[in-house]
């Protein structure tokens, strides 16, 4: 490695569905992307920690294919440019992580990986820079650094590492790793200076992949399979199907952590947060007198202890102590909070019940924007389309339905059949059954659009796309 210190790569690892923060987090839109405290997603959050150009490099976001429109609005939201690695499907954290190192070695050899889970929260990102920053040299010289957390509390839900030797005044070896303990095994762990383990890693790339190659270099052979023959989606590179499934799904803590004579720990105290569940929400939330805390409209009375997560209405609480309510626009969920790790049954439940909010929300994000369902009867149904600058839906015809599009806010350009002509505001146009059309937005500001759509089947499986620049067709 060079004299000089070595650039931080971000590495942003963006899966995961999120199931205990229903209804507000879903597969379709995992947690990672809502705003759950503030305006900022956890995942721009993330983004935002480790932007300081003196220590840190280009982010490098590895995300479901299904994610990566969401994964590119949201950078643009924040106005960061990242490289972007997509998984074809889910293998867990270790052959996502050793998908990013052997990325890193070819493009960036040099560079040290820290690698940040989207959707954890710390309220004090200037702590944790400090921290990665006292972990590169320890990294450099071939450690692979962990980050622990001073405990706050006795925690149950969190694996914990036990602090060794010392390497130098911030970094120790990791004498071990251990399970999540029982509530008396906490407090001992507490007692001997254990740290929480938070899942986040800085290392050299070669030397992971080395030592992933240790243990299990099947793994590895496919993992790098699937990056040499990883084909092009509109300029991002995802990962070949075949190759990657042939890794052994599991995680980087079992692959590497818990077998490398290499690991080491930082300690902090970093206001961190793996927002597990809406308890986690709740403690780390600014509350009343009485403990309660609100993200949205909420008002409290006669209540203790308890928290409202509101996307639209109002939600008024009266005599209540210690409950959860997240009010999303076609969801409620009122929950015990001692009992919010139970929440992702609900969620099981819904599934088995065939109920579709179990993995999708009325808001339906797509490649150019959004749209959610207003009014849906037998033969007409109102939406809300919101497509943003540049967006551009698929060329496209129905079978079985009209549409009536009335613009309310920019600029709408419209074709229909051999027509393409610019609407604005309070403008309206008709589209017969049959009609080949399509809408986009010319302008720099969100086009939205209010949609009637009429006729005998009003499924969104009656599309028929001829042509579309997100390679949907």
């Amino acid at each position: 490695m060079p004299d000089i210190a070595p650039t931080i790569r971000p590495v942003i690892m963006c899966g995961g569905s999120g199931t205990r923060l229903w209804p507000a987090s879903r597969e379709a839109f995992p947690k990672q992307f809502a705003p759950l405290i503030g305006q900022r997603s956890t995942f721009q959050e993330t983004i935002l920690r480790v932007q300081d150009a003196a220590h840190f490099g280009r982010p490098l976001i590895v995300t479901n294919k299904v994610h990566r429109f969401m994964v590119e609005r949201q950078l643009s939201e924040i106005g960061i440019e990242a490289d972007i690695l997509l998984e074809p499907v889910a293998r867990d954290s270790g052959p996502a992580i050793i998908a990013a190192a052997l990325f890193l070695a070819r493009h960036s050899p040099d560079a040290l990986a820290l690698v940040l889970a989207a959707d954890h929260m710390v309220l004090k990102p200037k702590a944790f820079r400090e921290a990665a920053i006292a972990g590169r040299a320890a990294a450099a010289e071939g450690a692979i650094v962990t980050f622990g957390i001073v405990p706050t509390s006795p925690a149950t839900g969190y694996g914990y590492i036990q602090p060794g030797d010392a390497v130098d005044d911030r970094v120790a070896r990791v004498a071990r790793f251990v399970e999540k303990p029982n509530a008396e095994t906490a407090i001992d762990y507490i007692r001997r200076g254990y740290l929480w383990n938070s899942g986040n890693f800085l290392f050299r790339p070669d030397i992971v992949i080395a030592e992933y190659e240790a243990s299990e270099p099947a793994s590895v052979h496919a993992v790098r399979k699937a990056l040499e023959q990883a084909q092009s989606d509109l300029g991002v590179p995802v990962l070949h199907e075949a190759a990657f499934l042939e890794a052994h799904k599991t995680s980087f803590d079992y692959a590497v952590m818990e077998k490398t004579k290499r690991a080491a720990v930082v300690a902090g105290d970093f206001g961190w947060s793996d927002i597990g569940g809406w308890d986690a929400i709740w403690a780390i939330s600014e509350r009343d007198a009485e403990g309660n805390a609100a993200q949205g409209r909420a008002i409290f009375l006669d209540t203790e202890g308890s928290y409202v997560s509101s996307e639209d209405q109002l939600v008024a609480t009266l005599g209540l102590k210690h409950v959860v309510v997240v009010a999303t626009r076609d969801a409620v969920l009122v929950a015990d909070k001692s009992r919010a790790s139970e929440v992702k049954n609900v969620v099981e439940a819904l599934k088995k019940a065939g109920r579709p909010e179990a993995v999708s929300h009325a808001r339906v994000f797509r490649p150019w924007g959004w749209y959610q369902t207003l009014v849906m009867q037998d033969r007409f149904q109102v939406k809300r389309i919101v497509v943003y600058p540049g967006g551009k839906l698929s060329l496209q015809k129905h079978f079985h339905r009209s549409e009536h599009w009335v613009v309310v806010k920019g600029l709408a350009r419209v074709t229909i059949e051999a027509e393409t002509r610019d609407m604005a505001e309070n403008q309206s146009v008709y589209i017969p059954l049959g009609a080949v059309h399509r809408l986009e937005n010319p302008g720099k500001i969100d086009t939205e659009i209010i949609e009637v759509q009429t006729g005998s089947y009003l499924g969104e499986d009656d599309i028929v796309r001829i042509e579309d620049i997100y390679a949907r067709s």
